[in-house]
Formats: C-alpha cells, structure tokens, sequence
C-alpha cells in the first residue's frame, strides 16, 4: 500500500472516530443550563460574559429562549473529548477544518437543550472580542446508530428509508458550505447513545436568501 493511501486511511479513521465522540458519557448525569430550568439571561449580559478578547475564538452560543451557554475548545491532542461540565458546549475542531462549526454536548448534559432547537430559530454564535456571528437552524437530523457504541457504526435515518456509513454521515453534517452543526446523542433502548441527532444551521444572509428549509432528512 503506497504511504500517502495509509496516511489517508488513518486521518479518515480519526475523522469518524472524533465525529461520533458524543457517545462517550458521563456517568454522574446533572441538569444542564439552557434547558428550561432557569431563566436565560438577556443577550447583550450574556455576550458580556463569555468575552475574552480572543477575536478568533468561539465562546458563546446563545438562542433566544432556549438556551445560553458557553462554548470551551477540545484540547489540540484530543479530537475526541467532549466537556463533561454541565452547562458548556464543545466546539469539534476538526469541523473547522472543512470551515464549519460543530458544537457537542452529552444529551443528558447541556445536549438535552439541543432536542428544543427547531426549524426557523436565529442561532448567535459570541467570539471572544464580541463579534456575533448570525445563523438560521434549516435542518433537524435524527438518525440511528446500528452499532451504538462504535465510532464506525452505520446510520439508518429515522425519518426515511436510507442508511449512512459513518464516513458518509460525516461527510453530510461536517462538509459542505458554511454552516453549524449541533451533535448529541439520542437515548433509546436503554442507552444514552442509541441514535444522533444533528442540527444543522446557516449564515443569516444565506438564509434570507433562499436557502432550503428542511426537517427530518
């Protein structure tokens, strides 16, 4: 096998192994913040909060009624973890790699807030110097994971006929134009990891634009 297909195969693996980390759970489940509990604070309080000065670094993630909370960074050697923190979102670096915004949280954690997003909400992305970067939620994913507890396991989509491999599905929610993925698992069968859910949000502009509006595909 020539070295540049090895060194391929590898980097493929990581993606898929990182992409589907949302399954590793904390067994000490809380409440999480933003999920209804406890009223939101008002945005501009809250963009105030989670300032750092970083101008290129995502700190905020703020949908008005739903949820407010802080975002933390995977460690540069770790594309696998995920905070165990109530109340933080997780950016998944390898998604800004494909110039995207992947955000991860456990669902019994901070990801429970994720399972209230709905098509047509406004989604405001805080940067570390106070930017705010202004999305449309457009699609809602939900999908089962035939191999729950492996990085690898096919997907059969809950709202149609067809089944992803887990390259297939990476691809889907992480490529493609500029955009925000919200990832979390779904519980079922006993298990906190027995599906995913994926939502999937455009710039503002684009949306006004025209851009597609879909549930469920």
């Amino acid at each position: 096998m020539a070295l540049n297909q090895y060194s391929n195969r590898i980097i493929n693996a990581t993606l898929l192994l990182a992409v589907f980390v949302a399954l590793l759970f904390n067994p000490f489940p809380a409440s999480a913040l933003g999920n209804g509990e406890a009223a939101l604070p008002n945005f501009t309080d809250f963009s105030k909060t989670v300032q750092n000065g970083q101008a290129d670094t995502l700190r905020g993630v703020y949908v008005p009624d739903v949820l407010a909370l802080p975002v933390v960074q995977q460690p540069t050697s770790n594309a696998g973890y995920v905070s165990n923190n109530d109340g933080e979102i997780t950016q998944f670096n390898m998604a800004s790699q494909f110039g995207n915004v992947g955000l991860l949280a456990h669902n019994h954690l901070s990801g429970d807030s994720f399972s209230k997003l709905t098509v047509g909400q406004e989604i405001r992305l805080v940067y570390g110097d106070g930017k705010v970067g202004y999305f449309v939620v457009t699609e809602i994913l939900r999908y089962q994971a035939l191999q729950p507890t492996s990085p690898f396991s096919s997907f059969r989509n809950l709202n149609g006929n067809d089944t992803l491999t887990a390259e297939q599905m990476f691809n889907k929610v992480y490529r493609g134009d500029h955009h925000v993925t919200f990832q979390t698992c779904i519980a079922g069968d006993g298990t906190l990891s027995w599906g995913r859910l994926f939502v999937m949000a455009v710039p503002k502009s684009q949306h006004s634009n025209g851009g597609r509006t879909t549930t469920g595909q």
